[in-house]
């Protein structure tokens, strides 16, 4: 039997966490065996409260961590700060040095890399907080896939990605067939590669399909984060007018390019601002504002606090702030 203790972290995501746990039961059911066997832990026991308000009862870590346990998966959302410890990180390095899988689920790969469990590895995370990753751990290798396998470890990004990951370990330990079956129970019409990118440019998940202009030039303001690129140059590389790239970013994104450029720079320097303690000039730096005052000025313009603010009075859970994408911007 393969034992998996999930360890849960206040604010953690539901939806990712049993994506994760969901094709396990659905293996045993359909082979009528128990293969998996998988408790719910969190470090004082008792109630955790999920990121939507589901409440989940867990044993303590201090009253399980005994027992033998294949694989160890920590479960974090909101501010994973908060959660390193001396207390998590020993027992995390315990269980590596007894040969124990280890895994992590949304921002639960920042537990990981600040143990030391990481270094030299591939990893992933949530995309929105790969910017902060890549800042705070340079020795990993940090990717936007939606899972990553890598010898005994393994990252998430989370969401639907979790059923993948499960799915691959199924495979990997009982076959396709058991796999196969597994997805069609929880209704996961197609098992993705670990390499998958979290959000591919060629689709949108309603179907709607972008014009390829428009997605090379998103794809060219992505690149150019830090070293700003011009309009005029990005309407150049994508071969089409200023005037027919506006017209296009209007009917799409309802903004014009210079003020997408503008939020996805913004959004990166709010991830770093909130997720990481760089210094905010070099925020604004790496996110194309070299100058420190226009900077706090469309900080605040966009997010309604400025930069300083933000890092200490905006570490409150994301669903009561304006998150980047979802604010809506000021057409100009």
């Amino acid at each position: 039997m393969f034992r998996c203790l999930v360890i849960l972290f206040p604010d953690f995501n539901a939806a990712a966490t049993s994506a994760f746990v969901d094709p396990l039961r659905a293996a045993d059911y359909l082979t009528g065996a128990a293969h998996y066997e998988w408790k719910f832990a969190s470090m004082p026991g008792g109630g955790i409260r999920a990121s939507n308000g589901m409440d989940v009862l867990t044993q303590s870590v201090a009253s399980v961590r005994a027992e033998h346990w294949d694989l160890v998966v920590v479960s974090c959302s909101w501010t994973p700060e908060k959660f390193h410890s001396p207390q998590l990180h020993g027992l995390l390095r315990g269980w590596a040095s007894q040969g124990c899988m280890l895994g992590a689920i949304d921002t639960g790969t920042f537990l990981l890399a600040e143990a030391g469990l990481l270094s030299g590895r591939k990893a992933t995370a949530h995309y929105e907080h790969i910017d902060a990753l890549i800042e705070l751990y340079p020795d990993i290798t940090i990717v936007e896939d939606l899972y990553v396998f890598d010898d005994n470890r393994f990252t998430c990004c989370g969401g639907g990605a979790a059923t993948d990951t499960a799915l691959q370990l199924i495979r990997s330990m009982h076959g396709e067939t058991v796999s196969n079956e597994a997805a069609r129970y929880v209704f996961h019409q197609q098992l993705r590669p670990g390499n998958t990118q979290q959000n591919p440019q060629d689709h949108q998940p309603l179907g709607q399909t972008i014009p390829p202009a428009v997605a090379q030039a998103i794809k060219l303001m992505e690149t150019h984060l830090e070293e700003v690129i011009s309009i005029p140059e990005i309407s150049e590389r994508v071969g089409i007018s200023q005037r027919q790239l506006d017209r296009l970013f209007r009917d799409i994104a309802h903004k014009t390019p210079a003020l997408y450029y503008r939020d996805i720079r913004l959004d990166r320097a709010r991830g770093l601002v909130t997720q990481t303690s760089m210094a905010l000039t070099k925020v604004g730096v790496a996110s194309g504002f070299p100058n420190q005052s226009h900077f706090c000025k469309i900080y605040r313009e966009r997010f309604g606090l400025t930069p300083r603010q933000d890092r200490l009075e905006g570490r409150v859970p994301f669903n009561y702030r304006a998150w980047p994408m979802h604010q809506p911007g000021k057409e100009r």
